[in-house]
């Protein structure tokens, strides 16, 4: 097969692990699309990834359910270094104003992926927001929220953020969306990166 197909499919197959593997809990088998200073950042946690998976774990302890889709995928790739966005949403559960709700947040998953000693694995990933909603579960019910607190996180994320700040998370207000600063940074670290510059983990 020709090592450029053989590299993107290997790519690919990290990426589909990632979400099934850390949705089912496979933390060991999880744990292996990661080099050891992989780094995640997500709205309501930034750390490595085994700190990344300490937090979940102890999230899936108090109830915390988020599930995640991928669809499409692109891949630019340069030697032992990759960037791969893949088109994704985030759905998460929990009762917010004593409502059972669901939200679900549409963007991609920007990852900056290496190569090293043969393997493929994260180096960062890091989430695009781009829109997102809150439905009650119960299709009669209402929800008011407060407003003031909703507007004051970003639009790609304001509703997931919000849900993640009351069942007690801190949340990262500076992430990228659709458009703007953040992601035309974002954009041109990866470019930076893949060209063979060093990783910079600030926005």
């Amino acid at each position: 097969m020709d090592q450029d197909l053989l590299d993107r499919l290997t790519i690919k197959q990290l990426v589909d692990d990632w979400a099934v593997w850390r949705d089912a809990g496979d933390w060991d088998r999880f744990r292996t699309v990661w080099h050891d200073d992989g780094v995640m950042q997500a709205t309501w946690t930034q750390g490595t990834a085994d700190e990344f998976i300490a937090m979940t774990k102890a999230g899936w302890a108090k109830g915390v359910f988020i599930l995640h889709f991928l669809g499409g995928n692109s891949i630019d790739l340069n030697g032992d270094r990759a960037i791969s966005q893949t088109k994704m949403t985030i759905s998460q559960r929990a009762v917010v104003h004593d409502q059972l709700v669901d939200v679900v947040c549409t963007g991609r998953f920007y990852d900056f992926i290496e190569r090293r000693n043969g393997k493929w694995g994260f180096v960062l990933r890091q989430p695009i927001y781009e829109k997102d909603r809150m439905d009650p579960v119960d299709p009669s019910a209402t929800i008011k929220l407060d407003q003031k607190l909703l507007m004051s996180f970003p639009e790609g994320y304001r509703h997931l953020a919000y849900l993640q700040s009351q069942i007690g998370y801190p949340i990262r207000t500076d992430m990228p969306g659709l458009k703007g600063e953040a992601v035309e940074k974002l954009y041109a670290r990866g470019a930076s990166w893949l060209a063979g510059g060093a990783l910079t983990l600030g926005h």
